[in-house]
């Protein structure tokens, strides 16, 4: 009876504490699906801000005051969760403070795409919610400029970029607005005001590029505290670069070996770069072909996983797209799924997003050759797996049908989870290959693509660290990328940007796919007789929890 009424108290209070976490950030909540709060965006004035660090404070004692001793396993893991995030919040608002000097904050793209791209709320709704949202815009973009200061120029120029991007994202809100009559013409004039406010606030931006000197480097003391946040593990910077720069090493040799067989000839320095660029040419990929090669690159591993019967694969729709220009900056493709608190509409499951993104308008010749040599087709198969098949796509999927006495682990998500499952993947598919007749030609390339990107998530690590700890130089950090990781200049000049703009997230590649495939090894050898598929949908079956929590709801 005891263990029956602390869960519950438990279940209570975690259901307040994530209704207020989702109130006070309401386009994380449209993000998963809770359309409660689609009209208002997220108050960062200070007044604001103090708000939500008080309820922040009060979220915490009322975990605080739980006892956890009589809960079950899956209670005690999702209130340590929830107490995670809970502190990560009060931390992020008053020691990173991100919303003083960060401009990318404060940009509103990320709430006004999923209402303009997504039809998950009834038509009314969604035509008041984005009316809503946009006439809050200007007032939002006004407390951005009062509060900003020490901007580093990188997220300047990336805010600049967003901006832009977002402004072409309003473009859409035309076909909306059709649909309906009276509303529409209100939410034509919410959107133009919104359209003006943005130009208005990328005037105002550019015209800090000069004069924006903040450092992007978090420092040893902060850094340290957001990569414990982020990742949710014991693992500290300097334990983390000093077993990344070991595995670099042995990643290199399998690398070099896999290159030795393709070329047919010993293994000597130069060599993986020349068997990269041949198959890169033997592969070519532009602006017309990469979404359907995508599509195929799809096709073909989901077959695969199929064949092989790894794991459940969902039935759930997809579709490729391009890279949303709001997201514009940081990434070239990611996984975009429905929120996993969103309700099937009439017609099931919305679709989840695999979007890409072509080369912008206006790159010169050799920049486009570049970013294709490094996006050939080869690549463009593990860059399948990764973001979709049995990557994100499918592990995202899994997390969603995801039931518990709470919505803690369907809300909640853990970057090192979700990342190194989709490394897991790559490494998964490139072990078993294509599974074409004669096909050991095709599988040594999709193998060499997928050692290369062990490499990238390897250095991603590493710069993570040297950078925000280290002082890493520009320099530095692109000579380690272009040799010893084999890529292109331009993709190395973007992932040096995205290592000041997004501390501690890179580790989550690396550190991540270590504890994942640790947790499938341990369940392997608990579970001799299981099958794969057996196994993978265990490790799927509980949402995306931090993997050290994994292991207790494992029993491993």
């Amino acid at each position: 009876m005891g263990a029956t009424s602390g869960s519950e108290r438990f279940r209570r209070t975690a259901e307040r504490v994530l209704d207020a976490l989702l109130e006070e950030s309401p386009e994380w909540a449209t993000e998963l699906g809770d359309h409660r709060f689609d009209d208002r965006l997220t108050d960062l004035s200070p007044d604001g801000v103090a708000r939500r660090v008080a309820r922040l404070h009060q979220a915490t004692s009322a975990l605080d005051d739980l006892d956890d001793s009589d809960l079950d396993p899956g209670d005690r893991v999702d209130l340590e969760i929830l107490r995670t995030a809970v502190t990560r919040e009060q931390w992020a608002a008053q020691e990173l403070a991100g919303h003083t000097w960060d401009p990318l904050v404060h940009l509103p793209g990320e709430a006004l795409y999923p209402l303009i791209a997504r039809d998950g709320a009834d038509p009314p709704h969604r035509i008041a919610a984005l009316t809503a949202r946009l006439a809050a815009v200007p007032h939002r973009l006004e407390v951005a400029r009062s509060v900003l200061a020490d901007m580093p120029g990188v997220h300047v120029e990336t805010a600049i970029v967003r901006t832009r991007g977002t402004e072409t994202l309003l473009g859409a809100v035309d076909a909306l607005a059709a649909s309906v009559v009276g509303p529409g013409r209100a939410l034509l004039r919410a959107r133009d005001a919104a359209a003006d406010a943005l130009r208005e606030h990328r005037a105002w931006l550019q015209a800090q590029v000069a004069v924006s000197d903040g450092d992007p480097r978090l420092g040893p003391e902060r850094y340290a505290a957001k990569l414990w946040y982020d990742l949710d593990s014991e693992i500290g910077p300097d334990s983390l670069l000093t077993r990344a720069e070991s595995d670099l090493q042995a990643i290199e040799e399998s690398i070099a070996e896999v290159a030795s067989r393709i070329a047919g000839t010993p293994a000597r320095p130069g060599q993986v770069r020349e068997v990269l660029d041949r198959l890169a040419a033997q592969a070519p990929v532009d602006d017309t072909t990469i979404l359907p090669l995508c599509e195929r690159a799809l096709a073909d591993a989901t077959a695969r996983v199929r064949e092989l019967d790894l794991v459940t694969v969902p039935h759930d729709p997809v579709r490729i797209i391009v890279m949303p220009p709001a997201r514009w900056g940081v990434a070239v493709a990611c996984c975009d799924p429905p929120g996993p608190l969103e309700p099937d509409g009439p017609a099931g499951p919305q679709p989840t997003f695999f979007a890409v993104s072509p080369t912008p308008e206006g790159w010169p010749p050799e920049r486009i050759a570049s970013f294709y040599r490094e996006y050939n087709g080869h690549m463009l198969r593990n860059l399948a797996v990764h973001e979709a098949m049995p990557g994100h796509m499918l592990q995202l999927a899994h997390a969603a049908r995801h039931r518990a006495g709470t919505r803690v682990r369907r809300a909640l998500s853990s970057g090192a989870f979700v990342e190194g499952w989709a490394v897991y993947a790559e490494e998964l598919m490139a072990g078993h290959g294509l599974g074409r007749p004669g096909g050991s030609a095709a599988d040594d390339a999709l193998r060499l693509q997928q050692l290369k990107m062990r490499l990238r998530s390897t250095i991603n690590a590493i710069l993570d660290v040297r950078v925000h700890t280290h002082g890493m130089s520009e320099a530095e950090a692109m000579a380690l990328m272009t040799q010893r990781g084999h890529q292109e200049e331009g993709e190395a000049a973007g992932k040096w940007r995205r290592a000041l703009l997004t501390s501690a997230q890179l580790s989550t590649y690396y550190v991540g796919v270590l504890q994942v495939a640790a947790v499938v090894a341990a369940l392997r050898d608990a579970w001799p007789d299981a099958s794969d598929r057996q196994l993978h949908d265990a490790v799927l079956a509980h949402g995306s929890p931090p993997p050290r929590h994994l292991r207790s709801l494992l029993g491993v």
